[in-house]
C-alpha cells in the first residue's frame, strides 16, 4: 500500500526569475500549477520550506550581484 502524502501550494515570490525556478525544479520534488491567482509551486510541506529558503538565498545573491555592478 502506497501512502499518499499531502501536498501544499506556495505562491511564487516576487523577484524569482525563470532560471531560479528551473534550478528549484531540478533540485526539489515539486511541480508548477497555473491557478486563477497565478502560478503556484506544489509539493510536500518540507519540500516547500526548502524551496522557500533556496529562492530567498538566490534572490539575496542576485541582489548582491546587482549592487556590485
Amino acid at each position: 500500500m502506497v501512502e499518499e502524502k499531502e501536498e501544499f501550494e506556495m505562491g511564487i515570490p516576487n523577484g524569482v526569475g525563470e532560471q531560479m525556478l528551473a534550478h528549484a525544479f531540478e533540485k526539489f520534488d515539486i511541480k508548477l500549477e497555473q491557478t486563477e491567482f497565478g502560478p503556484k509551486i506544489i509539493g510536500e510541506y518540507d519540500e516547500l520550506v526548502k524551496v522557500k529558503e533556496f529562492l530567498a538565498d538566490a534572490i539575496a545573491q542576485r541582489l548582491k550581484e546587482l549592487e556590485g555592478e
